[in-house]
């Protein structure tokens, strides 16, 4: 860790108390075999049950045999926006990004720890009817989503459609499929386009291919900050396919395909990576020309890693800001210090810049592909998808003066809040 200053007076990274996740905190459980007629969706599969329009998850019902590019399925706030579902969100108004799903009775092949959507499931729950970010994702026609959007035009309240990929032999071209189905339609100048790949089916052909399709943006959920951390939630720790290195393949493919600030990764913070090494990643996708989505650890219910804790407040609050300045602001890694632990001790701007960046409140805000009023004004605003309105991580709207107090308290530094 060589571009590290080191200031003195660490803490013991210790599970109790601490305000970091440290390495040997977060190990994940290992997953239990399932038994052989329950594997591949093979509950929905020998019902054949035909879907009939919406399907809500429901646990207590067996889910109908359900299809991409047919059927999508979308987040709870994108249903509700959509008018498909009833209710409201707290203290905002649901999504302006409508993320589509891919789905199949055998669900996403692969078996990220930290993920609801994981193959460790296959007994417990049919995969339409997993949680995932929290949230049940509700399975709609493809056809019915793409009427409801047309026909709102211009005056549409999504700023951006992502289609997220999982692992799944039929997923690249499905994929593609639905991305015609929108295009067809819906001009991408007006909605624009993001995937959301899953690099381990992929080649640099399929990346190309998405592109010439009309898609915006392409990014990859590499999520864990650090080989090791990527092998032991996402690879062969946890009896899953993902590999560190094809992921960095696709990455890389898609900078050449996609070009600057058109691709981005995905981190998720907590999950045992010091502050620094989630920096380092940041700094470098910066160098490459693109951007982090960042993500706040948040223990999944049902997921492997869900006895363990979330990411502490304060840890969050030190990589949330130090990422949105990398990102944004022009300050590098190498110019912020370290601690002996690996965490910001000082963020490399003059006091006043920082509280200015502060008191805006935009760093600390949802993370993602931006949207129509401006580039660090993520579209995807995923709210509640890494906490409970009772403690928000990424605020999925304007944080007012009350919030902003509670983050310097978070972040431990006295900045002037501006009401």
């Amino acid at each position: 860790m060589s571009c590290i200053k080191q200031t003195g007076e660490p803490q013991a990274a210790t599970s109790a108390g601490s305000d970091f996740n440290a390495y040997a905190t977060m190990q994940p459980r290992l997953p239990t075999p399932t038994p052989a007629d329950l594997r591949n969706g093979a509950r929905v599969k020998r019902a054949d049950q035909a879907p009939s329009g919406v399907y809500l998850p429901n646990n207590n019902t067996l889910a109908p045999h359900m299809r991409s590019p047919e059927y999508v399925q979308i987040s709870t706030a994108a249903a509700m926006t959509l008018g498909i579902m009833p209710g409201t969100m707290h203290r905002c108004g649901c999504t302006r990004c409508l993320n589509l799903l891919l789905t199949y009775p055998e669900g996403c092949r692969a078996n990220c720890a930290y993920c609801g959507l994981a193959r460790h499931r296959e007994a417990e729950r049919d995969y339409a009817d997993r949680n995932f970010i929290r949230v049940d994702w509700p399975a709609v026609p493809m056809e019915q989503i793409v009427d409801i959007v047309a026909r709102d035009g211009a005056a549409s309240p999504f700023h951006r459609m992502c289609i997220s990929m999982i692992t799944h032999p039929r997923s690249d071209q499905d994929t593609v499929d639905v991305l015609r189905a929108w295009t067809r339609r819906i001009d991408p100048a007006t909605i624009p386009v993001s995937i959301l790949s899953n690099p381990t089916t992929m080649s640099r052909d399929d990346v190309v291919r998405l592109k010439d399709l009309g898609a915006d943006i392409f990014t990859v959920a590499i999520d864990a900050a650090t080989p090791e951390i990527f092998d032991r939630t996402r690879g062969k720790g946890v009896q899953s396919p993902h590999k560190w290195q094809k992921y960095w393949d696709i990455l890389l493919a898609a900078r050449e395909v996609f070009g600057p600030q058109k691709f981005g990764a995905h981190i998720i913070i907590g999950m045992g990576e010091s502050e620094f090494e989630a920096l380092q990643l940041v700094q470098r996708l910066v160098d490459l020309g693109g951007h982090s989505h960042m993500f706040c650890f948040f223990p999944e219910k049902g997921s492997l890693m869900d006895h363990l804790p979330p990411t502490p407040r304060d840890q969050w609050r030190r990589v949330q800001l130090a990422r949105y300045l990398i990102d944004y602001a022009g300050v590098r890694v190498e110019q912020m210090r370290f601690d002996e632990s690996g965490r910001v001790a000082d963020f490399g701007l003059p006091r006043a810049e920082l509280d200015t960046v502060i008191n805006a409140g935009i760093a600390f805000r949802t993370s993602g592909c931006p949207g129509k009023f401006r580039d660090d004004l993520s579209a995807c605003d995923r709210p509640y998808g890494d906490s409970p309105p009772s403690d928000i991580a990424s605020f999925p709207f304007q944080p007012n003066g009350n919030d902003l107090r509670r983050i310097r308290r978070q972040l431990g530094t006295s900045v002037r809040v501006v009401s």
